[in-house]
């Protein structure tokens, strides 16, 4: 039986049915589902049920696996599996079982501090909080948000380079080894276009990756703040975003390369466990 795909009601999004990630897919589904993920950007699938061995197994139709970045407390969360990252809430016997907590995820897309970020994310639900607790999923897309920048900005963006913040993870934690930023011209992370072009269709998408500390090299302080202020409140506006409510057993891909993503923060009482895949990236941004 086929899959079928169906675009969301949103300006990005595809609900992916019909399918059981947990076996082997045929290349026909493996090749509709990267349709829908380059054209979409966010994929969405239901009720999937997954080992550690079998998400690592789907995340591999996709290319090669890339490790997750440092976490602040050093050492992996999954250390059976260490190409997987934890994202959680949850403290065991004194200890975070994951990354993240239970408070606000700043819009951000990962590991764009490094000179080639992951091109895609596959998340996967294990357990959630109710609905009513929070802990929702925003999705904004970067290709509709480029393509409707005022002339200004659009003018304003043209050829300029950025520097992505590595000293913090998503949810303000201090990584392990790096110093506080004090001066952002000093900022410790990989140089990127603030526009990408994507390879495949040549179409243009703003490379934003973190707000905090981030520059634009050869401006003044005053300059790349007032340029990133207005590129990011243009770029996070509801008409570019989808949301996502989670249940347990969803699994969501996305194109790292193209959506900014957040959290809203989600009552510390409830439990939150995701297990965490990313796709290595094939060439440096351009």
């Amino acid at each position: 039986m086929p899959i079928a795909i169906k675009n969301l009601d949103a300006p990005l999004g595809a609900e992916v049915t019909d399918i059981d990630v947990s076996k082997p897919l045929p290349s026909a589904d493996i090749d509709a589902i990267e349709a829908a993920w380059r054209e979409r950007l966010v994929v969405v699938f239901h009720g999937q049920p997954l080992s550690d061995r079998q998400l690592i197994a789907f995340s591999r139709n996709f290319g090669e696996l890339d490790p997750p970045g440092p976490n602040p407390y050093g050492q992996p969360f999954n250390k059976e599996h260490p190409e997987l990252n934890v994202i959680s809430n949850v403290v065991e016997n004194g200890k975070p079982i994951g990354n993240l907590g239970d408070g606000e995820a700043v819009w951000h897309a990962d590991m764009t501090y490094v000179d080639v970020p992951p091109k895609a994310a596959i998340l996967h639900a294990l357990e959630v909080p109710p609905p009513e607790a929070g802990g929702n999923t925003y999705f904004a897309n970067m290709f509709a948000a480029c393509e409707s920048l005022p002339a200004d900005l659009k003018k304003a963006v043209e050829g300029q380079i950025a520097v992505h913040d590595a000293s913090r993870n998503s949810a303000g934690m201090l990584r392990k080894g790096y110093k506080e930023v004090t001066d952002v011209r000093e900022t410790v992370g990989a140089h990127h276009p603030v526009v990408r072009t994507d390879p495949k269709t040549g179409r243009k998408a703003l490379f934003l990756g973190r707000r905090p500390n981030a520059y634009v090299l050869g401006l003044s302080v005053a300059e790349s703040e007032a340029l990133l202020d207005a590129l990011w409140a243009h770029a996070t506006q509801p008409r570019f975003v989808m949301c996502h409510e989670w249940k347990v057993g969803d699994l969501l891909m996305w194109n790292n390369l193209s959506v900014l993503h957040r959290r809203d923060p989600f009552d510390p009482k409830t439990r939150r466990v995701m297990h965490r895949s990313q796709i290595k990236g094939n060439k440096r941004i351009v």
